[in-house]
């Protein structure tokens, strides 16, 4: 009746409305070429999938990273168009801004702890004996001998750092292949936001609405919430590394604060890594055991007990405004111990997509979209 209305179908409109018919039809009324073609194309799209993961598993948080600061440093970018009225020379002013700074402090801290290592392989027999006599101040080791044992792990530690050079140049070929998926992410966020926005809405239907705006915001929430969390605190840690050092008068104070702030975004390790070897230095080097308990407690209560266990995950589920304080505990906690470093990510978007699609399919007005979307095709 309705094509009597309207008028005869073109060719065009025709398959149209028999794919519309097809798209709710039985899975019983599917032709068996059609239901081949299904397979083939579920299969090779698996198979496809599959490839690009294992090919990006090793830049992907650096592709994750790109796309979160890109879209932080927008507004920026943003400013500069309006200036200069080009959006290539902005963006890439952009990135200028924010990587000359990182890579200065980087280079800094380079050079001082290779100053370190120089004198540490010059002056191994006057370190093994200023540590021998600190062993020997301590209560019931007065008599004890540590000479031999820590001559051998002076003498590894500095060898160690005669390789770090090597050690440094052979992790710079996936270093420079992760540094350029960042940059380059980066870039084309700052470029094309917009188009990317509207490209991925106009590929998902009009059915999947609620879920893919579910979706949307729970991974964009916990996104911002975890990178935001992570360096804030990371960065309060490293002023807190820094204001002891400077206050105990430590060598390297700036450049032990900027291990800190990196050596924390890896699994187990923290900044006691760093507040507890200068605790030792204390003791060993300048009989101050007052400042060495400063450091060890203002260190484990304030830095890896308060800010790692409660502030990062509070400020992470007060910024995302999607996961409470338990769950984005949870996503931070276990998403490092399970996938690394890029954990950090993974856990909180897990979860997140989780939480989304829980809350759509337990949503009753989802249900009726859908019915509604049925009875219209």
């Amino acid at each position: 009746m309705s094509d009597l209305i309207i008028g005869p179908a073109t060719p065009g409109e025709g398959e149209r409305r028999r794919v519309e018919r097809r798209g709710n039809s039985a899975i019983g009324e599917l032709t068996l070429p059609e239901v081949r073609r299904i397979l083939i194309t579920t299969l090779l799209s698996a198979v496809v999938l599959l490839l690009f993961l294992w090919m990006v598993r090793t830049v992907v948080i650096a592709a994750i990273m790109g796309l979160i600061i890109g879209f932080y440093l927008r507004p920026p970018h943003l400013l500069l168009v309006k200036r200069t009225n080009k959006p290539t020379l902005s963006a890439i002013l952009t990135l200028l801004a924010v990587i000359v700074p990182i890579l200065a402090v980087l280079a800094y801290s380079y050079s001082e702890l290779s100053d370190v290592v120089s004198y540490a392989s010059v002056h191994q027999a006057e370190i093994v004996t200023k540590v021998d006599a600190a062993v020997r101040r301590l209560p019931f080791l007065t008599s004890a001998s540590a000479s031999g044992a820590l001559g051998k792990f002076v003498v590894g530690a500095t060898a160690y750092g005669t390789r770090l050079p090597g050690l440094i140049k052979d992790a710079l070929a996936g270093f420079a292949v992760s540094a350029t998926i960042f940059m380059f992410t980066a870039f084309y966020i700052m470029i094309e936001a917009d188009a990317i926005g509207t490209y991925l809405s106009s590929k998902v239907a009009p059915r999947y609405g609620e879920l893919r705006r579910a979706l949307e915001v729970n991974v964009r929430g916990v996104l911002y919430g975890a990178i935001y969390s992570t360096l804030v605190t990371q960065s309060l840690k490293s002023l807190i590394i820094l204001g002891m050092n400077l206050a105990f008068h430590v060598p390297l104070a700036g450049a032990l604060a900027v291990v800190s702030f990196i050596i924390g975004f890896f699994p187990i390790v923290g900044s006691w890594s760093v507040y507890l070897p200068v605790a030792i230095w204390l003791i060993i080097f300048r009989d101050a055991m007052g400042q060495a308990i400063a450091m060890l407690v203002i260190g484990t209560l304030v830095n890896t007990i308060f800010i790692s266990t409660y502030l990062r995950p509070k400020i992470a589920a007060d910024r995302s405004k999607v996961l409470n304080f338990y769950w984005m505990f949870v996503a931070l906690i276990t998403g490092v111990y399970t996938f690394g470093l890029a954990g950090i990510l993974l856990g909180p978007i897990l979860i997140g997509l989780l939480k989304a699609i829980v809350d759509t399919v337990t949503s009753g007005s989802s249900w009726k979209l859908i019915e509604l979307g049925d009875d219209e095709v």
